[in-house]
């Protein structure tokens, strides 16, 4: 169950591999449905979306460690370390399940790893019509440019592209 949370977490609010293994439970404002990302990439702090599911599973997860610190601790071998870890869950813990995880869903694309869910997430909310200035601040982009190399277009991209552009259009042409 906690790699599952993690990866998905790391997907709902588009975050790097480090920046959500250090999450901590201050971190989340369930009132504002807001997260916030402390020291991300250059130093940067910022606040990110919270997606209501989200939130719910984050704090069902929670209850299963109940460290007062950290959402992802380390949990040692048989998870007795949870609830008074030191420190957060470690990379080749949670990239070893992700390999794990990709082998038995069969995808054998080479690259695919825990960066390509944040890479994930910026798509759906630009074909969702989030403004990409918006997109670009939850990732925590300084230049749109690098944002722009998250967004890949499909095929809803144009065809919304084509809906839209004929409702404006729809009587103001003679």
């Amino acid at each position: 169950m906690q790699n599952q949370v993690y990866c998905t977490t790391v997907y709902s609010l588009g975050l790097r591999l480090h920046a959500a293994l250090f999450l901590q439970v201050s971190d989340l404002d369930g009132q504002r449905l807001q997260g916030h990302v402390h020291r991300g990439k250059g130093a940067k702090d910022r606040s990110v979306p919270l997606p209501t599911e989200t939130l719910t599973l984050l704090r069902t997860y929670w209850q299963t460690h109940r460290h007062p610190a950290w959402l992802f601790p380390a949990t040692g071998r048989q998870h007795p370390q949870s609830p008074t870890a030191s420190s957060p869950m470690s990379r080749s813990s949670v990239q070893g399940a992700f390999r794990k995880a990709k082998q038995q869903a069969g995808i054998t694309k080479m690259g695919v790893a825990i960066h390509t869910l944040r890479h994930s997430y910026a798509t759906p909310l630009l074909e969702a019509g989030v403004n990409p200035r918006l997109i670009q601040h939850s990732l925590g982009h300084t230049p749109l440019e690098t944002t722009m190399l998250s967004l890949h277009l499909t095929h809803k991209g144009p065809e919304d592209a084509y809906t839209r552009l004929n409702a404006l259009m729809h009587g103001l042409l003679p």
